[in-house]
């Protein structure tokens, strides 16, 4: 990758993605900037250029994250209220978070240490979640109903605990997640069929 010209968001995307497999594979701890840049064919000095430390990477990961629920949240609310919305918006977040949401949850279970140091106010994520969570649910909707949509949504980070030392595949991890929210969700949004 050395001497190839990347555009400014394609570094800072190309950054993230092999710091998220390094800290994970490795350890947030063991590993360094150095590696990073290594790793990407870049100097240190044009890593520094995106991200001047570890930690800055990590509120990266998570500023993206929450900027995907704001979106979701805004095109929600966007929308008139129909039978059929809250499985449409379960679906538009299932496809937002299968990806990231694997490679985060990964990185969470092999990094509690970090997160808890260095995440920003997860508050903001947190609420975000009860947003889409009264979004999907509805002004009627019962705490256990709640409860089980949060669940649902959470559904990719507790798989990927469940499959840890099972030899799961990303694929076998999204599946199992499906099925999951779908158990959840059965009698909530009947609209909502696993892919």
């Amino acid at each position: 990758m050395a001497g190839v010209r990347r555009k400014g968001s394609d570094t800072r995307a190309e950054i993230q993605e092999v710091a998220l497999e390094l800290f994970t594979t490795r350890g947030y701890d063991a590993t360094s900037l150095r590696e990073i840049a290594e790793r990407l064919g870049i100097t240190k000095a044009a890593l520094y250029y995106h991200y001047d430390s570890k930690e800055a990477i990590i509120r990266g990961f998570f500023d993206e994250r929450v900027a995907s629920f704001d979106e979701l949240i805004a095109w929600a609310s966007a929308q008139p209220r129909t039978p059929e919305l809250p499985a449409e918006i379960f679906r538009r977040w299932f496809a937002v978070t299968a990806e990231a949401g694997l490679r985060m949850a990964r990185f969470a279970v092999a990094n509690h240490t970090a997160i808890r140091d260095h995440a920003p106010d997860e508050g903001g994520a947190r609420e975000r979640i009860q947003r889409i969570v009264a979004l999907i649910g509805g002004p009627d909707a019962t705490m256990p109903e709640r409860m089980r949509i949060s669940m649902a949504l959470l559904s990719i980070n507790f798989a990927v605990m469940a499959g840890q030392g099972l030899g799961a595949s990303d694929a076998e991890i999204l599946s199992a997640a499906r099925e999951a929210a779908a158990s959840l969700l059965r009698d909530l949004l009947p609209d909502y069929v696993t892919d």
